[in-house]
C-alpha cells in the first residue's frame, strides 16, 4: 500500500477534517475514497441508475433523424 504525503494550507484541512468527520471516515479513508471516485474509469453506480429515467426523452433515432446529412469527404 502506498502513502502520499501533501502540503495543506489550513482552511483546506479543516474542511478535508470537517468533511471526514462528517462521514464518520478518519481523514485518510475520507481521502483515499475521494481519489478513487476521481480516477474511476466507469461512471458511479448512481448515474448508471438514470439510465431509462426520462420517458419523454427522444429515441436515438428521431435524435438522428433531426441530424443533418453527411459532409462530402476530401479525397485522399
Amino acid at each position: 500500500m502506498g502513502r502520499i504525503t501533501i502540503d495543506l494550507n489550513d482552511e483546506t484541512e479543516r474542511k478535508i477534517q470537517a468533511s471526514a468527520k462528517a462521514s464518520n471516515l478518519t481523514v485518510s479513508k475520507w481521502i483515499a475514497r475521494l481519489i478513487e471516485e476521481k480516477t474511476a474509469e466507469q461512471w458511479p453506480a448512481s448515474v448508471r441508475e438514470l439510465a431509462g429515467a426520462w420517458p419523454d426523452f427522444p429515441q436515438l433515432e428521431e435524435i438522428r433523424d433531426t441530424a443533418g446529412g453527411d459532409v462530402p469527404r476530401e479525397p485522399f
